[in-house]
């Protein structure tokens, strides 16, 4: 039986979410609908549903985008050619961008100027993977085993990675790539985001003190799904939740102190809703926070929407 919730703080949206899904909603708001964005505009499924309804069209395709409309770029980053090529077919483009995505494009633009060879360590498929790797050539690691398959034979060699990685992963790879080109350069600033670095230490504290962590998110996030491997790093069982229907009765079997935290694109909405089942199942369970960390980060809105 739950007897106590433990709620991680910081959780839930970061500045570059929260930037984004303003991004969509303001353009609503001073363009009218529809808005096309290409891509899901951060990764969580509610998010999605919820800017669906208020007029926001989900695209895989810049051609699927009728000539004279707005479309918004995802926050994970694109390709350089995407926004050139709407622009040709004469869309109106506002780039959601997250700037720490940016940063990381930022310096592997200027390291391959510079002459170096660029690994960037990263999750193949996801869309910041796939916007990042498209700057400049590059060669893409997702695990220790893949440093090894590598055959590079430069004298500047540099990595980078994705901003939403797990930190202890990657310290891995990281490793293997300094045992097998010893004269590797760390990239210059640590590129895993604040929000991802905040909410996987919170999570290693979480552990500590409960006997299972449910990481709310959608199986498409990233930095969600680090969460629940992190916890597992740190020894307790975790599962990842879209929402309260996702929970499994026998999970909290002989669970007596349960933790809960959210990926970086999570309304806390879901969250307390995940509380209020756990509450309705668990009617005598107390709820705390476990403080971590405070987050003071904004970010500025794109040009197009600055009032």
């Amino acid at each position: 039986m739950v007897s106590k919730i433990i709620l991680a703080h910081p959780r839930g949206y970061c500045a570059g979410v929260t930037r984004a899904i303003d991004v969509v909603e303001l353009a609503l708001k001073r363009f009218g609908k529809p808005i096309y964005v290409r891509h899901h505009i951060v990764h969580n499924n509610y998010v999605v549903e919820d800017l669906e309804k208020k007029g926001a069209i989900f695209v895989e395709d810049i051609e699927e985008i009728p000539k004279g409309n707005y479309v918004i770029l995802s926050a994970h980053g694109s390709a350089p050619d995407v926004k050139p090529e709407a622009e040709k077919r004469g869309l109106k483009v506002i780039d959601a961008v997250c700037p720490l995505v940016t940063k990381v494009h930022v310096e592997a633009r200027r390291f391959h100027r510079q002459g170096y060879t660029i690994i960037f360590i990263g999750h193949r498929g996801h869309q910041e993977a796939i916007g990042t790797t498209a700057q400049v050539p590059m060669h893409l690691v997702e695990t220790a085993e893949d440093v090894q398959n590598l055959t590079i034979d430069a004298d500047k060699i540099i990595y980078l990675t994705q901003t939403t990685l797990s930190i202890d992963d990657t310290k891995e790879i990281i490793d293997a790539l300094k045992r097998k080109f010893p004269h590797i350069r760390d990239t210059p600033k640590e590129d895993i985001c604040y929000a991802t670095t905040n909410r996987q230490g919170a999570v290693k504290r979480l552990a500590r003190q409960t006997d299972l962590i449910l990481v709310v998110g959608s199986v498409t996030s990233s930095n969600s799904k680090r969460l629940v491997e992190t916890a597992r790093y740190a020894g307790v069982d975790s599962y990842l939740v879209d929402s309260k229907l996702h929970i499994k009765k026998e999970w909290l079997e002989n669970v007596d102190t349960l933790g809960i935290t959210s990926g970086a694109s999570v309304p806390d909405v879901l969250v307390q809703e995940v509380i209020d089942y756990i509450a309705e199942l668990h009617p005598e369970c107390t709820t705390e926070t476990l403080h971590v960390t405070d987050e003071n980060v904004t970010f500025v809105l794109p040009p197009e929407l600055e009032s």
